[in-house]
């Protein structure tokens, strides 16, 4: 959970909300219930955090540390393809030790957001039987931990990282081999965001290919991939599916993780419109359910 100062083509903001905990359960609230564990500093607003609560998403536990929120500002040039890190500020975040409470260890489905894989696995300690377990990443961890990263990767069922990651983690320069070698490291599924182009999914049954859903209007692509990842979380939970069904019920397992990533991408094209994840906030159901119709319309052949 963070503050964004963020310049693209389209404008500029100073300060806004931002942070993966926020993008992934505003997304994935729409889906099924969503508890949060994290920190922020005294700085953080209150009144989001109420109305995070309004939305099936528990905030019991958001640590309230001394101190600033985590402070990320970042710049995106016409193509907005990547984001360039200007200054990142962990303040509260820097000292972070997760402590799940008997109901967050408890919890059937878990995401391990982009944070230190030390402190990855620390959560997965905690958690007591899950029955599904995804992680994101970014190449300052492939980078800098990556034996701990793939401790990590040893204990979950999905990876979601975006091409470049998968390419630096994988060593390979082929999507389809490097979505093969991050299998190898543990997880059975491996989703590779593509931005504009969609997203990859690998799994033992073989790969699917999900195209973007094409949006007119790109205002910030910040936030994007976790909102996509809380879509995807959000599907599954809501569909009951678990790690055993891929055993038990191959074809339906494959047919699950092929509309979650889809809800994705279709839930990351209404983040890019608009700053922040404002346009989130004003998202109705009609306008979710509307444009994944049309999504599956597109792809559709018969």
């Amino acid at each position: 959970m963070a503050f964004d100062s963020i310049q693209t083509p389209a404008g500029k903001v100073d300060q806004v909300l931002g942070g993966s905990a926020n993008f992934f359960s505003i997304a994935a609230s729409i889906y099924a219930p969503v508890d949060i564990v994290g920190v922020v500093g005294e700085d953080f607003p209150k009144d989001h955090l109420l109305w995070l609560s309004q939305r099936k998403i528990d905030v019991s536990g958001v640590q309230v540390a001394p101190g600033k929120t985590f402070h990320w500002v970042g710049s995106y040039g016409q193509d907005l393809s990547d984001a360039k890190t200007l200054s990142t500020a962990l303040n509260v975040f820097e000292h972070f030790d997760p402590r799940l409470s008997h109901k967050h260890s408890c919890a059937p489905y878990v995401f391990l957001a982009n944070i230190d894989p030390e402190l990855q696995q620390k959560v997965l300690d905690q958690v007591q039987e899950p029955r599904l377990v995804a992680c994101d990443s970014m190449n300052f961890w492939i980078a800098g931990k990556l034996q701990e990263l793939r401790k990590t990767l040893a204990r979950v069922d999905i990876i979601s990282l975006n091409e470049g990651e998968a390419y630096l983690l994988s060593e390979e320069k082929n999507i389809l081999k490097a979505a093969q070698a991050i299998q190898k490291m543990g997880p059975s599924v491996v989703i590779v965001k593509r931005g504009a182009y969609g997203a990859l999914l690998m799994t033992s049954q073989g790969f699917f290919i999900a195209p973007a859903y094409p949006t007119a209007h790109v205002v910030d692509p910040t936030g994007a991939g976790d909102s996509f990842a809380g879509a995807f979380m959000g599907y599954l939970a809501e569909a009951g599916a678990h790690r055993n069904l891929a055993q038990k019920d191959p074809v339906r397992w494959e047919q699950l993780l092929r509309r979650a990533v889809l809800a994705g991408c279709v839930m990351a094209s209404f983040t890019v419109e608009d700053f922040s994840f404002r346009r989130l906030t004003q998202l109705k159901i009609s306008d979710l359910v509307e444009r994944q119709e049309t999504l599956m319309r597109m792809i559709r052949v018969d």
